[in-house]
């Protein structure tokens, strides 16, 4: 390839980023939201808990669902999903330990039926016993296993929801960071998700964009029913943004970054992260081959040509080095976010290459008929 054909090559990158940083509504920014007032009556919460062989963190995640500092009455469903290793006693004994098990019920999910994926089933499941433990709980708050709450959040949470009227609340959880391989993909991860979904436009009732975070999820109870309970997301394995989509047809909604909601699952080699990430990407893209080509082009246009055109052609081809510039700049303020060094941003590249390999792979298991596995189950439907 000649020099000037490289030139208008590079002059494609660099339109992309001048695109994504003016009018993709602020996605890079990291902007959190002031403390929302208190409303004149706190009501009801019911938590439910989803849990599928969690015992190494499930007692950290009662703990901290019980120990809220929430004036009015909370209590928490843990769903039981089939665990053979002792997930059930331990949730007991965290809410015996904290004086609080009978704002416990812990409950066995029945077997799973055709059509509908693991966790759904277990939310459903969850949802139906806290219609009997809290049957007057205005607010269902969803949360994770691994997840572990600051005592004040479900309180803020409530208090945005009530003064903004909205329908459904969520936090993206702090994702664990500790290894090199999270802080090499854990950030790019939060800054990918919202490239996707702005959360600008996410909490625009004007706009279409819907998504939300399932470590912590806060649902009015009315929406859940307006929408016909979780049967509505019952295939989803991508299941936090499915609600969210539905629960935005008929009402409003938020997503915002936590601060004191953080992740304890430790992904601690590439391994784990790829299987992550290559779990839903090929449903992310709606099992289609062409959307994943689109996928595939866009990302070695976006993230892969800059640094290699800037590198091959030297600084002749400087808007390949400007849209390498834009790119890291861009990525600077999540690694604040997540208190990593700032060099890390140039290397945005080598982090997407790694998430365009595992989105491949994630298409490879589909046509392989793997689909995608978590706990021993299968997530993803299988190709026919």
């Amino acid at each position: 390839m000649e020099l000037f054909e490289m030139f208008l090559l590079s002059l494609i990158p660099l339109a992309i980023w001048c695109v994504l940083l003016a009018g993709r509504a602020g996605f890079w920014r990291v902007r959190k939201p002031g403390p929302a007032p208190a409303p004149a009556q706190w009501p009801e919460v019911v938590a439910i808990i989803p849990a599928r062989n969690e015992a190494d963190v499930i007692g950290g995640a009662v703990t901290s669902v019980l120990g809220q500092d929430y004036p009015a009455p909370l209590r928490l469903v843990v769903v039981d999903d089939h665990s053979t290793d002792g997930t059930a006693e331990i949730a007991r004994g965290a809410a015996a330990a904290l004086g609080k098990a009978d704002s416990l019920a812990v409950v066995a999910a029945r077997e799973l039926p055709p059509g509908w994926s693991g966790k759904v089933w277990a939310q459903s499941e969850g949802l139906e016993a806290a219609g009997q433990l809290a049957p007057d709980a205005a607010w269902v708050w969803l949360t994770d296993a691994d997840i572990q709450h600051g005592s004040g959040v479900l309180a803020q949470q409530v208090a945005r929801a009530e003064y903004e009227r909205r329908d459904l609340v969520s936090l993206m959880v702090r994702l664990r960071c500790a290894s090199w391989w999270e802080r090499m993909i854990v950030p790019a991860f939060v800054f990918f998700f919202a490239k996707l979904y702005p959360f600008a436009r996410v909490n625009d009732p004007r706009s279409g964009v819907a998504a939300a975070a399932g470590g912590c999820m806060l649902a009015r109870r009315t929406a859940l029913a307006r929408i016909g309970g979780f049967a509505a997301i019952r295939g989803e394995l991508i299941d936090d943004c499915s609600l969210a989509a539905c629960i935005k047809q008929g009402g409003s909604i938020r997503l915002d970054l936590a601060d004191d909601s953080i992740s304890m699952r430790p992904y601690d080699d590439w391994r784990s992260l790829w299987d992550m990430i290559a779990r839903s990407a090929y449903t992310q893209l709606r099992y289609s081959p062409l959307l994943l080509a689109g996928a595939v082009a866009g990302m070695v246009l976006t993230y892969l040509a800059p640094p290699l055109l800037a590198l091959a052609g030297g600084l002749r081809l400087w808007p390949a080095w400007a849209a390498w510039l834009a790119m890291a700049l861009a990525y600077m303020p999540m690694l604040r976010e997540y208190r990593q060094p700032l060099w890390l941003a140039p290397l945005l590249p080598l982090t997407a290459l790694f998430y365009l390999g595992a989105t491949v792979d994630s298409a490879r298991r589909y046509w392989l008929r793997k689909g995608g596995q978590w706990k021993g189950r299968a997530q993803a439907p299988q190709r026919g």
